[in-house]
């Protein structure tokens, strides 16, 4: 798992947004997906 931290410091707590992008696997196109999502990490 992820232990909160980035580059070796621990990230405050707060509300992080993110995206992934990936491709379907066997997917030849090229069309690219994208997750979007949230957490809040505590401390």
């Amino acid at each position: 798992g992820w232990d909160g931290s980035l580059n070796g410091e621990p990230l405050p707590s707060s509300d992080y947004w993110f995206t992934v992008e990936y491709a379907e696997p066997g997917d030849t196109s090229g069309a690219r997906k994208q997750f979007k999502s949230h957490f809040t990490l505590k401390r």
